[in-house]
């Protein structure tokens, strides 16, 4: 394995919004807002599927795991940036750096796979409703978050250790935090065999997953418009809509951050798109899957004290 170039020294400068002095108060105020709801909607849901019994589903279980996910994503990245935008420490060691890089792409990747486990599981749910709790046992749900968890770290093991074997030159990253797309800028020599083997990564834990999704989501559009009731394709739609919207929104920033090419990455726009996958996102998650849902409305008036296990 390689090491980083001398000329780097023992850190980086992350530029962050420094470029707009005049939005960085604003950039403050809003992306702590973000971060606080972030906080508090994931943390309700997993605490909210551990206290009710009626949340003890797949369904919820992974969602728990997703949210988990989104609070140590954020965490991460945003309090770096907060300190970032107050402009009292703007650098970050080298060993710092590489952890970050690690943790992001680990979380990444790990969000990526248990997205296809959710669709998996909305499959089972709607395709399959007879044998939905055989299907879906307990210890199956365990093993494929296992599984998602496994498949993040391996995936950031594999790409961390041939950023870290590339040489680079400078210790400015135009950005907020460490990422892959900023890294690769400041390689000091032709790394296109190293890159191309980081693109067929990246390819592998973004597209191959999308297109499972897309497909079980096929089936379950079919399942769905054979039902002749209304209302039962209502909820069914009800159900899975709220993950299709999660999985474009996931999705859809993370194959434009790493799938395009580098001569056409835009560290400038690559900032304004991170701040929506590292903040916005994880702070919809919890309204977007909870904000029709019955049973959780039913749950928070419960823990409140205000409503009854019968809602």
């Amino acid at each position: 394995m390689g090491s980083f170039n001398t000329s780097v020294g023992d850190g980086f400068i992350l530029v962050g919004f420094s470029d707009w002095p005049q939005l960085e108060l604003i950039f403050f105020i809003y992306i702590l807002i973000f971060y606080s709801l972030t906080l508090f909607g994931n943390t309700t849901i997993i605490a909210l599927s551990r206290l009710d019994l009626r949340l003890r589903t797949p369904m919820f279980f992974f969602l728990s795991h997703l949210s988990f996910l989104d609070l140590c994503y954020t965490t991460s990245t945003v309090p770096q940036l907060l300190i970032n935008l107050q402009g009292h420490d703007q650098t970050i060691t080298y060993g710092g750096c590489v952890v970050q890089l690690f943790i992001v792409l680990a979380l990444g990747s790990t969000e990526s796979v248990l997205l296809v486990v959710m669709a998996v599981d909305r499959y089972a749910a709607v395709c399959r409703p007879l044998h939905y709790t055989t299907v879906m046992h307990p210890l199956l749900c365990q093993t494929l978050a296992i599984a998602s968890w496994v498949g993040g770290l391996v995936n950031s093991t594999i790409q961390t250790g041939l950023m870290m074997a590339m040489p680079l030159c400078g210790h400015r990253l135009n950005h907020f935090f460490c990422e892959m797309p900023v890294f690769l800028k400041l390689a000091c020599e032709d790394t296109g065999g190293t890159e191309a083997k980081m693109f067929v990564a990246r390819a592998i834990v973004l597209v191959f997953p999308a297109a499972l999704i897309l497909g079980s989501y096929a089936h379950i559009a079919r399942a769905v418009l054979k039902v002749k009731s209304m209302a039962g394709r209502r909820k069914a739609f009800g159900t899975c809509g709220s993950h299709l919207v999660v999985v474009s929104m996931f999705y859809g920033s993370a194959i434009y951050t790493y799938l395009q090419p580098m001569g056409s990455y835009s560290e400038n726009e690559g900032k304004f798109v991170a701040l929506f996958y590292t903040i916005v996102t994880p702070m919809l998650n919890p309204l977007i899957y909870t904000l029709r849902n019955k049973d959780v409305k039913v749950a928070m008036w419960k823990i409140l004290g205000r409503g009854t296990d019968s809602g």
